[in-house]
């Protein structure tokens, strides 16, 4: 989608949070990677070191999480290699969730994906009764019949992916607070003195935020979940989760999804869990997954629709197959025609138009550094345009637009170049 002029007189500043908003979810228009909708992916091995997570009758979940992290991780890499993979744990280490979340962050991450192991606990059933003796309390004995009871494995089994639960949008939106120069983009001094997070204006721009990525992250669980029912696998579907163990997903600066992969506690979906086919099977539906996510953010293909699966075949399911199910419900994701690789675009700012003269050191620019003026003719009368800038990505000239407003320029809006040349 290309940027269009914005924030005409009278639209009012509720339209420039839905442009912040914009930067960090529409596609480039030229080739600088950093400017993609997807340049980090941040993989989680979910527990490790002293914390084993869920256990199996031979395995445990963090061992698991982590060979299908890794086998996911390199999947990603050979897909994007224009994307930087991150993991937040290649060995056995164990680091609190606080830790992971930090990482991610650190690493300016675009998207989180937490891999975990599901366990239901045991059935017990009752098998039959025996007698049992007792004593009152006048201390006569006393019979009486109790059951016993046998425990078998839960049958549970199938796949699940979590977002954060609504009631932790208050958490999410601290996170984005807390880092709101990454999610910003705001790679310059200057653009990073715009965002003032005390601001009313900046918390609201920043709860806009938070809710474009809970529906990217909506949407990217529905394709896991479509992937691995694809694959043969059941789907117990895309949910939100808020119980413990959630931080990962509230903590992190940007969309984020926690992977279900099956039940350790189900004998049958243990040997898959741990069997070298269902952990490629597993690691490629989520990779394919972040292939239709990513490809639909970059408008490569409309919203809905499949991404065209170039990577490679789907794998046969992997023995033993559970049952299949009928695909999740998908939803539309943002997404816009790319441009051409060899553009270079960048963006700027027109304070004003006018027949007035004034120069770049004039008091009326005075906390706006590099003001341009261009000149043409209308009906026989100079008129001046005033510009400002030359910003790499639409978050830093919608940043600067903010500041321009603030300093008075009340029908400021951004300009697109392309090659140099303006584009209406």
């Amino acid at each position: 989608m290309r940027w269009k002029r914005v924030l005409f007189s009278g639209l009012g500043i509720g339209l420039l949070y839905t442009f912040f908003v914009q930067a960090k979810i529409a596609p480039d228009y030229g080739p600088p990677v950093q400017d993609k909708p997807i340049r980090t992916i941040v993989v989680d091995a979910g527990h490790g070191g002293s914390d084993h997570g869920a256990r199996g009758n031979f395995s445990s979940e963090k061992d698991i999480t982590l060979d299908v992290a890794l086998k996911l991780g390199k999947l990603l890499e050979e897909m994007f290699p224009d994307v930087k993979i991150v993991y937040t744990r290649k060995t056995d280490r164990f680091d609190d969730v606080n830790r992971k979340a930090a990482i991610a962050n650190e690493a300016k991450g675009d998207l989180f994906i937490s891999i975990h192991v599901n366990a239901a606990p045991d059935i017990k059933r009752i098998v039959g009764y025996k007698t049992q003796t007792y004593r009152d309390k006048k201390k006569r004995k006393r019979t009486r019949k109790v059951p016993i009871y046998r425990s078998s494995p839960n049958p549970a089994k199938g796949t699940e992916t979590y977002i954060w639960a609504t009631s932790k949008n208050n958490a999410k939106s601290e996170s984005l607070r807390n880092n709101s120069v990454i999610v910003f983009d705001a790679n310059s001094e200057e653009t990073q003195q715009l965002m003032d997070t005390k601001d009313p204006e900046t918390i609201i721009m920043l709860n806009t935020l938070r809710n474009a990525f809970f529906d990217q992250s909506l949407r990217l669980s529905n394709l896991v979940e479509d992937e691995f029912t694809n694959a043969g696998r059941i789907s117990r579907g895309a949910r939100q989760r808020n119980e413990k163990g959630i931080l990962v997903l509230h903590a992190t600066a940007m969309p984020s999804v926690l992977v279900e992969l099956g039940f350790i506690s189900n004998p049958e979906e243990e040997k898959y869990l741990n069997s070298a086919d269902g952990q490629h099977e597993m690691a490629g539906c989520i990779a394919r997954a972040v292939k239709r996510y990513k490809d639909e953010l970059e408008g490569r293909h409309k919203p809905g629709s499949t991404a065209p699966r170039q990577e490679e075949p789907a794998p046969q399911p992997a023995t033993p197959p559970p049952a299949r199910v009928n695909p999740a419900q998908e939803s539309p994701a943002a997404g816009g025609p790319s441009a051409a690789a060899d553009d270079k675009t960048d963006f700027r700012v027109q304070l004003l138009t006018t027949e007035k003269v004034y120069t770049s050191k004039s008091s009326l620019f005075k906390n706006l550094k590099g003001v341009e003026r261009e000149t043409l003719r209308q009906k026989g009368k100079s008129i001046n345009k005033y510009i400002w800038g030359n910003f790499r990505t639409e978050a830093e000239a919608n940043a600067a637009l903010y500041k321009a407003r603030k300093n008075g320029f009340k029908d400021a809006f951004v300009l697109t170049y392309r090659n140099g040349e303006r584009i209406d």
